[in-house]
């Protein structure tokens, strides 16, 4: 086993490989025994939500439900007035299943329904743990359980996404808050008028948040209560399909946030204690509660938990053709104290007793499930402990994760803006930051993304700018602050997006700099949507800074797809000037230079570099374009300069650098040398 483990690239895993060997082989066991018992396949075992809910089949309804501490489970809707009755009762069946069928007039489209489960002792209304349709009333708030079995079915129209073969350029997106007005936006808003926008952006893949239906919309998605039905506050799941199809029709994929690492503690809306117990989800007692987030932790330890969220995902991948997941959460998943106030400096920390082994194997199942039904499907791990191997291939002694974000890269860019000025910027610390990883991991890289916008915190450019966000906007002003917060914000995303592993991902806004932060409406706020929202009209107005940043990023993000700049992750560090506050490296034949200083524009900057011949400037950051000076010739060749008398075998590039300025070139592929 030890031989195939592709991890051993790092010597420092040498001493674990007992340990990371031992949790392969349980992963692999645990899967062979699932396969042993349902016809060979995760596919077959993962059929929880067409086993249970309610389902027309044979010119009738069938609903099933597993309840091992439930004693009886009624059906309520308006034709038992919300009340037990015997003609509703499901029958109790071996391994705690309640069953009943249904004539087909029993149920309609559009009908509310709930169900009223009894245990020794109590009873309490609940939810199908299969529910694919949940509702709230706009005035009891009470959510129900609906039918939905439309007579005209979705047509896809686009059956089979193919996706292009490039790199991953990820936007992502909260359906509710992606409109202008003070109110939740629409999938269907969302489809006719953020998409057209993603795509003019040149971002090939979409990531939606708070999908999964959650009865707490300032949750932000992530206290979820039904996994299997897609929110109602944003619409039905046609208008869901809808987005879907018309993203596929434009190249461009759609991840979602799946939720796995816990469950909103509510009882009623939600699966916590649903037949009366902690446990038939959760773990028992203090380890099924996590204390800081006030949610329930899953048992990945039972089968029974491994088929429900194993059929999660095959669910979304089926009924909605989602291309892939953001697993959130997996710290928290990962570790038994949830990696709460753990600095994660050594080794031991990932191969000690504190692991969960069972969650583990889950997320090993996991990536092999989904990428049996697809391969084409994406998974990305959000994991701030840096627990080696979640984006290492199985075969290679991974967990099978595609992508893990690199998470501390935007918690880096927050330090340094929060702590230091920028003259104070160390460069060798950063260049740190932006570059390590293991090679044998894909990682997305990005300056910001949600979580730096929310409620408590500050976007980059509220953080750049502060109150003179509104009042120094407007081309026409050249405020000392607005020059420097433009200046730099275009030069923060540039180096990160040019030093990112294998790809790039932006939260909704911040592209164009965004102002404020984000929260949602609550009693703290009086209910108040202005913070929830994005204004695109600032994006539009061609008078503000903000549409330079939209059309600098706009760039920024056509470079990589133009020259396919993340096909090698290598990038080779040219040079580094601490007192200059200048740093150049090359990747893919493209050479970035950035001109961190303050207050010194430099005009004969030299600086090695690997070939010699002619550069041309693809883009720089101070253009008129995008809220610069145009302080350079954007059609100016440069000649390498060598000189053998001096330096042997060196060259260079002589530049002029003007401040806070980045600059992309690219060798001419016939270019002749000027010596």
């Amino acid at each position: 086993m030890l031989s195939n483990l592709g991890m051993f690239n790092d010597p420092y895993l040498l001493c674990h490989g007992h340990v990371i060997s031992s949790r392969l082989t349980k992963a692999i066991a645990l899967e062979d025994k699932i396969k042993q018992a349902n016809k060979g396949s995760l596919r077959f075992f993962a059929d929880y939500h067409k086993t249970f809910g309610l389902h027309f089949e044979n010119d009738s309804w069938i609903f099933r439900e597993w309840a091992p501490n439930a004693s009886e489970i009624f059906i309520t809707c308006e034709k038992t007035s919300w009340q037990k009755n015997k003609n509703f009762q499901l029958e109790k069946k071996n391994n705690h299943i309640f069953e009943k069928r249904f004539s087909k007039k029993t149920f309609s489209h559009k009908d509310l329904f709930n169900l009223r489960v009894v245990w020794q002792g109590g009873e309490g209304d609940r939810l199908p743990t299969a529910a694919t349709r949940v509702v709230q009333d706009p005035i009891t708030k009470i959510f129900n359980a609906q039918v939905w079995n439309p007579r005209k079915k979705y047509k896809w129209k686009i059956n089979n996404f193919a996706p292009a073969q490039e790199s991953l350029l990820i936007y992502e997106a909260h359906v509710g808050m992606a409109m202008e007005e003070d109110s939740i936006g629409t999938y269907a808003e969302f489809e006719n008028h953020i998409l057209p926008r993603i795509l003019d952006a040149g971002y090939n893949a979409i990531q939606l948040m708070a999908i999964p239906e959650h009865p707490y919309y300032a949750s932000f998605g992530y206290h979820v209560a039904n996994f299997f039905a897609p929110s109602s506050r944003f619409g039905t799941p046609d208008e869901l399909k809808s987005l879907i199809d018309t993203a596929h029709k434009m190249g461009i994929r759609v991840l979602i946030d799946i939720i796995h690492s816990h469950a909103v503690n509510n009882e009623v809306e939600g699966i916590a204690k649903f037949d009366g117990t902690c446990y038939q989800f959760f773990h028992d007692g203090p380890k099924g509660h996590h204390y800081q987030w006030d949610s329930r932790c899953f048992d990945y330890g039972k089968l029974e938990v491994l088929k429900f969220l194993l059929s999660n995902l095959k669910f979304w991948i089926e009924e909605f053709k989602i291309d892939g997941f953001r697993f959130d959460g997996i710290t928290s998943m990962l570790f038994k104290d949830h990696g709460l106030e753990r600095p994660f400096t050594s080794y031991e920390d990932y191969y000690c007793d504190n692991v969960d082994e069972d969650a583990l194997c889950y997320l090993f199942l996991a990536n092999s499930l989904v990428h049996d039904i697809n391969p084409n499907i994406i998974t990305i791990a959000e994991d701030v402990s840096g627990y080696p191997g979640l984006a290492g291939s199985i075969s290679k002694g991974g967990t099978g994760f595609d992508y893990r974000f690199s998470m501390g890269i935007a918690d880096f860019w927050i330090k340094m803006l929060k702590d230091y000025k920028d003259e104070d910027w160390h460069l060798a610390n950063l260049w740190h930051e932006l570059t390590t990883k293991r090679q044998e991991e894909k990682t997305i890289s990005y300056a910001e993304c949600h979580d730096q916008a929310l409620v408590g915190d500050k976007t980059h450019i509220m953080h750049l700018m502060c109150r003179h966000i509104y009042t120094s906007m407007e081309k026409t002003n050249e405020s000392i602050e607005a020059t420097r917060a433009i200046a730099l914000h275009k030069m923060i995303r540039l180096i990160t997006m040019g030093t990112a592993g294998s790809g790039y991902l932006n939260f909704m806004g911040n592209e164009f700099g965004h102002p404020e932060w984000v929260d949602f409406p609550t009693q703290r706020n009086n209910l108040s949507f202005h913070y929830a929202r994005r204004q695109w009209s600032l994006r539009d107005n061609k008078d503000l800074y903000y549409s330079c940043l939209g059309e600098f990023d706009k760039t920024m993000i056509n470079l990589v797809k133009t020259y396919d700049l993340f096909s090698s992750s290598h990038v080779d560090l040219l040079h580094i000037h601490e007192a200059n506050k200048v740093i150049a490296f090359e990747r893919n034949r493209i050479i970035f230079v950035f001109n961190f200083n303050h207050s010194h524009s430099f005009p004969d900057y030299m600086f090695d570099v690997v070939e010699q011949g002619e550069y041309k400037m693809l883009f720089n950051s101070d253009e008129i374009l995008f809220g610069g000076k145009g302080r350079l010739d954007q059609n100016q060749t440069h000649f390498t300069i060598s000189n053998p008398k001096k330096f042997e075998n060196r060259k260079f590039l002589s530049l002029y650098l003007p401040t806070r300025t980045g600059i992309v070139l690219k060798l001419l592929e016939s270019s002749s040398t000027y010596l």
